[in-house]
This record gives structure tokens, sequence and C-alpha cells, in this order.
């Protein structure tokens, strides 16, 4: 693959702790958590009831009446995450549209409206069978690249919760092989029951608001958004004038083959993907300050997790910070890689390192440091953030602040 670097030029979001880029920068550095009380559907028979929902939410403020009738809530968090990317960049017009592709992480697509659907069937009241095709979660790239008029690849990746942080390092591929010039990237997905009574039956979901590497914790606290970057060549970016706000330096994605939810426990996977994402970024290991953990809150989780870190980083393991940012938006499943992404960049930009918010105590399993005692200015200008899903899909992207722009990895 040629050296080009790739740049972030946009951002965007919508999730259960901000509706836009600006008030999401303001949730981490306050560490102001959305997780809360679930009513977009009926939680009471289930143990856990709370989640990190898109309150107070009015799709008239978006979209016209037609509009509404025709696209999924995945689909209008999708778009209103998308537009805000794209008009930050400011890349409508710079290049020719079959040269800007979309590329969208997903997995729920349109579940909440099929449920609707079958439940107008099951009691008598057909719904339009419209509603069943928004089911499907390439609807939200094709509803994006019909929008915003962008006719170059479109593609839509489906490997659990690491399937937006995949499409972003997809999108960087396709520009840095020259395919693209331009792509929207990102992930979305909605709160649904069914997913919510999934999780619950699995019994990984806390009845408190989730606790990342803390004693007690009992599981994950399940959320839903979206969030988009937009990734250019850096050079391209340059000549017209774009904003650079960020870089991806590089990623890496490997299948562990182990177990179709638990994940390999000696973390020895979860390292190879860290080892590989900073080789191909050409990062060494001393640049990295601090990580954006998978960080879900469940027992065997975080403890894979922090046992990964420590074979990467070895004696250092201990001084490069491991946060979860699940603790503030809740775990968005396949948006969850893209949303923890665009927290990276903010807070690298920002200067600082994320609090792991609901610490309930030190687990001696967990012996590294997360962040649970506040968040601090950081000058490091480089971290990580991983993505680890059911079937062993693992991935880590390797992001860089806006202050690289004068510097070579």
């Amino acid at each position: 693959m040629s050296p080009k670097r790739i740049v972030i030029t946009g951002l965007g979001t919508i999730n259960g702790a901000a509706g836009t880029i600006p008030a999401f920068q303001e949730a981490i550095l306050q560490g102001t958590s959305g997780i809360a009380p679930l009513d977009l559907f009926d939680v009471s028979q289930f143990p856990a009831r709370i989640g990190c929902q898109v309150k107070g939410y009015d799709p008239a403020e978006y979209f016209t009446r037609r509009q509404i009738t025709h696209l999924s809530r995945t689909d209008q968090l999708a778009l209103i995450a998308a537009r805000e990317a794209v008009a930050m960049s400011d890349v409508t017009g710079c290049y020719d549209p079959y040269q800007i592709g979309v590329c969208i992480g997903g997995g729920v697509g349109g579940m909440l409206h099929a449920e609707a659907w079958l439940q107008g069937e099951l009691s008598n009241k057909p719904a339009r069978p419209g509603l069943l095709r928004t089911l499907l979660p390439d609807c939200s790239s094709t509803v994006i690249a019909h929008e915003l008029g962008f006719a170059g690849f479109q593609g839509s990746i489906t490997t659990a919760c690491s399937s937006s942080g995949t499409a972003i390092g997809w999108a960087a591929d396709l520009i840095r092989s020259g395919r693209q010039q331009a792509m929207l990237c990102g992930g979305a997905d909605a709160l649904a029951m069914l997913t919510f009574a999934g999780f619950n039956a699995l019994k990984v979901v806390d009845p408190n608001p989730c606790a990342p590497f803390s004693a007690g914790r009992q599981g994950l606290s399940l959320g839903e958004g979206a969030a988009f970057m937009v990734l250019e060549e850096e050079q391209a970016a340059r000549s017209r004038g774009a904003q650079i706000l960020g870089y991806l330096l590089g990623y890496a994605l490997v299948g562990e083959a182990h177990h179709m939810t638990a994940p390999e426990p000696t973390g020895e996977a979860a390292a190879r993907v860290m080892n590989a994402a900073l080789a191909a970024a050409g990062v060494a290991h001393d640049q990295v300050g601090w990580i954006n953990a998978h960080g879900t809150g469940t027992p065997l989780n975080d403890v894979v997790e922090s046992n990964a870190v420590k074979l990467v980083f070895g004696e250092r393991a201990g001084k490069v910070p491991l946060i979860s940012t699940k603790a503030i938006t809740g775990h968005c499943l396949g948006a969850a890689g893209a949303i923890e992404a665009v927290a990276s960049v903010l807070a690298l930009n920002a200067g600082i390192i994320p609090q792991t918010l609901h610490f309930r105590g030190v687990d001696p399993e967990c012996d590294l440091d997360y962040g649970h005692s506040g968040s601090r200015t950081t000058a490091t200008r480089i971290a990580l953030s991983n993505s680890f899903a059911f079937g062993g899909n693992v991935t880590s992207l390797v992001l860089g602040s806006a202050a690289l722009q004068q510097e070579v990895c």
C-alpha cells in the first residue's frame, strides 16, 4: 500500500450523550453520561431497564414528513451525523461525485421499524410492508449516498461491534489505493427491543450504568447513535484548503477464530491486532499516549483487554491509560467503533485523556491505569481505538491529532 497519509476533514455524530460534535466534545471533557431509563419501547419485563437512548429526538426537526415515513430510526441518525461531517469538511463539489464513496458499519439496521410492522400484523392493524426494506443494514449507506450525491464506492460492513471501526479502516484503504479520493465513513445503529432482549438474555447487561474496569461490574449498557468521518489524502486536502482535524494513521483487523461470543481469553489475539495496527501506521509503541478501549464493562472482556495491553506494551503498560468512553455513550453496537473514534479525535485535539466513569472499586484483575480518577491533560498526539466484537472480529485504529500535520510519523 502507498505511503499516503489519510487525514480527517469532517466529523459528525448524534448519540445518547450529545447531538452534535461540539456537544459531544463537551460531554467528553466534562465526563457527562447519557445512560438513563429507556422509554423508546417497553423495558418493564427486563432485569436491566436503562441505556443510552437519544432522548428528546424529534425527526421533524431534521426531515420532511415523507422522509420520516420512509427512513428507519437508524437511517435518520445516520443521515444527521453524515450531514454534519460533510458540512464540516466542505468536501461536496471538490471532487468528482464518482470519487467520493460511502462506507458504513452497522448491524441492527431498521429493526425497530420491522418490530413495529410485526406488532401491527399481530394486532390485525397491518402496517406498510415497505417498513421491512429498512431492516437491511445496507439501507443507510444507500440513503446517505442518494441525499448527498456521492456516487463512488458504497459499502456496508456488518462485523458486529467492530463494524464501523472496520468501515473506517476500509475507507482509508480505498483512498490509499487510489480507487477513491474521499470517503464518508462511520456507522449507525438504533436501539430495538430484539437486541435489548437478546443482550439481557445473555446476562451481559448491567442494571446500573456500566462501570468498565471496576470491581462489581455486571456488564454493558446498550446505546444508540451514529458517527461519521470524512477522510481524504493529506496533500489533496491541503490543496483544496481543507481544515485537517486529525489523522487515521493506520488500522488492522483479525479474526480470533475462538468463540461466537467470548473473547480469546489470553488476550493474544487482541494484542496481535494492536501490534499490527501500529506496524501499519509506522508508529512506535512509545508514541502511543492512551487507548480508547473496547471497554464494555463485562467481567471477561475488561480482563482480556487489560491482558492484551500488557502483552503489547510490556513494562510500559501501566503508563498507557486504558479508558472507556462507553460509560458516556453506552455500547452502540455497530456504531460503537465510529463513535469512539470520533471521541478519540476530539479528546486528542483537546489535549485530554477522558475519564472512565462510574468507578465502583478496584478489581485486582484490572491493574492498569483506567482513568477512573478523572480526565487529565496530555501532550500526547496519538491514541489507539479498539473494537472487539462477537465472532472474534477485532479491529484497532491508530488515530492522530491535528497537531501531527507538520510531522512525519
